[in-house]
């Protein structure tokens, strides 16, 4: 593009521009490498005098050139929220020989991607253009780009209530490829609003359009699945109000929505499908797998203790699938410890059923060619039920107890780490709180061998967090000695407790610091003492943001 037309688009400076096309009419026509022209340069960045000057004179119809992109002015004026660059461009459109509404037409003319200016608008929360454009063509809202999402799909995901309710004001007649599902899976718009998490747009699209309620994407999904998928109880309950057999409704993987829940580990999702539809519980996919099946492939631990406490049906929890395997054979099958867990402390558990190949879950880990020790903990567990609730049935013989060690052969790096890391930990705040004992805040008077602040309140404080910290890592010092005695006890239990009284006494240290604090510094500076009790409470309270309940357990 010339430089000082390329300065003067920038710039939006007329008078330049005027002075340019006096001296060379066709200077309008240069462009940069990405072919923009001037029109759109203005477009893009707002100029709209600028824009309006060109386009007087627009017999080369600038106002419709595509860039390398395929974008129009219109586009990047939609896009980057340019309302009167936008206004100025429809209504230069409507002095042209063809209807602007045509393919031709500013309006739905679509770039590399398919997006139409509308497209771009709701795309990027334009919301005032979006309206704009909508009521010089209503029907615009409907003309899908590449990935198959209409304007109407991105503005119900967007949560754009009004350009919804603009597109909704405007009935259409959908042609017959617009009734299929689509391939790119973005199901109906409804689909989008529930994605979305749109509270006002479903109940606008589930009034003004019930028959989007039985769309399904291209696989299958209905907004139920979106809803279970994001945990939206109040989703849930507004789609089951409306049309209750939606919860039976299965994808082409024969899942229903609380297999989607299940897999995504929706625990409020599946509480609310359970209480208004308790015998979708029964449902299988296509490989006979229910609910508790998906939740235990998935890792969901939280999805299958919801599962286990909401389904009552003995029958469900110990059904099997298509090769025979129940929820606990595959928590066994895959090493999912806490999986495992949870099952086997459920009453109604069986460890005696036998899948296809003639194994029950015990059997199923002696099968596997490495045993951790997490998997020798299990395996014995299932030992031990299946002497209590399997005296009078007939099961694969155990396994030796010498093929056993061979098969734990896994490396204990991760439990050595563990249990240097904590010891270390533990005695390190032994020492600091032994020494702190006869260092006490203030000092010992020399005559009668008291601590001079001893009855400052605080320094009581001082004294039982101080103690509370050295014997909680004393605790874990002298347990931890002994964990190499039972290293598959000890790895389940001793080590969780062992973590857990570790963050009492770090807590304990924290406490200690800040009245030592409070205790040695003078009565004018008493603003460093605050600051101090404010960081010191701080501390536990970030950590508990960044892991939450996490902070309680050690990553099995």
């Amino acid at each position: 593009m010339n430089p000082a037309l390329l300065k003067a688009a920038t710039l939006g400076n007329v008078g330049s521009l005027k002075a340019l096309l006096q001296d060379d009419p066709k200077i309008i026509l240069s462009m940069t490498p990405q072919d923009n022209t001037a029109v759109h340069i203005a477009a893009k960045l707002g100029h709209m005098e600028f824009a309006e000057e060109i386009l007087k004179e627009d017999t080369n119809r600038l106002a419709l050139w595509k860039n390398a992109d395929g974008d129009t002015p219109l586009h990047l004026a939609a896009r980057f929220g340019h309302v009167d660059v936008v206004t100025s461009l429809i209504n230069h459109a409507t002095i042209w020989p063809f209807d602007i509404k045509s393919e031709e037409g500013p309006l739905r003319m679509t770039n590399k991607l398919k997006n139409t200016p509308l497209h771009e608008a709701v795309i990027h929360r334009r919301t005032d253009i979006a309206m704009k454009l909508l009521q010089n063509d209503p029907d615009v809202g409907h003309i899908t780009n590449l990935k198959e999402e209409s304007p109407f799909h991105i503005a119900a995901r967007e949560g754009l209530v009004v350009v919804v309710q603009e597109i909704l004001n405007h009935p259409w007649v959908e042609k017959p490829e617009e009734l299929e599902p689509p391939l790119s899976g973005t199901g109906s718009p409804l689909h989008q609003a529930v994605l979305g998490g749109h509270i006002k747009i479903v109940e606008k699209l589930l009034e003004a359009r019930s028959d989007f309620i039985k769309v399904v994407d291209s696989s299958g999904n209905t907004a139920l699945h979106y809803a279970a998928q994001k945990n939206n109880t109040k989703m849930i309950e507004m789609l089951l109000n409306k049309e209750p057999f939606l919860a039976y409704i299965k994808n082409h993987d024969g899942q229903s929505p609380l297999h989607s829940a299940a897999a995504y580990g929706s625990n409020s999702a599946i509480k609310e499908i359970l209480k208004q539809c308790p015998d979708t519980a029964e449902q299988v996919d296509q490989n006979g797998q229910n609910a508790l099946h998906i939740a235990v492939t998935n890792r969901k631990v939280g999805a299958l203790k919801c599962l286990l406490k909401y389904i009552e049906p003995e029958e469900i929890i110990n059904q099997a699938d298509a090769e025979g395997n129940t929820p606990l054979h595959l928590s066994a099958m895959h090493s999912r410890v806490q999986s495992s867990i949870h099952l086997l402390r459920d009453k109604r558990i069986n460890p005696c059923i036998v899948n296809n190949e003639g194994k029950t879950a015990r059997s199923v880990i002696e099968s596997l060619d490495e045993m951790e020790t997490y998997e020798m903990f299990i395996w014995k567990e299932l030992k031990k039920q299946e002497s209590q609730k399997c005296k009078k049935q007939q099961l694969p013989p155990v396994a030796s107890k010498r093929l056993l060690r061979k098969k734990n052969s896994m490396s204990n790096d991760y439990f050595e780490l563990s249990v240097e890391t904590y010891t270390l930990v533990a005695a390190l705040i032994a020492t600091v709180s032994f020494a702190a004992t006869f260092t006490m805040p203030g000092g010992y008077n020399q005559i009668s061998g008291t601590a001079i602040l001893g009855r400052h309140p605080a320094f009581k404080v001082f004294v039982i967090s101080n103690t509370i910290a050295m014997c909680s890592s004393l605790i874990v010092v002298f347990c931890f000695i002994w964990a190499w005695r039972d290293p598959v006890q000890f790895k389940l239990k001793q080590l969780i407790w062992g973590h857990r009284i570790t963050v009492v006494a770090c807590l304990a240290m924290i406490v200690s610091l800040m009245t030592a604090v409070q205790l040695v510094v003078s009565a004018d500076s008493r603003w460093l003492a605050y600051i101090v009790i404010l960081i010191g409470c701080s501390t536990p309270i970030i950590v508990w943001l960044i892991l939450g309940f996490e902070v309680l357990f050690i990553p099995l």
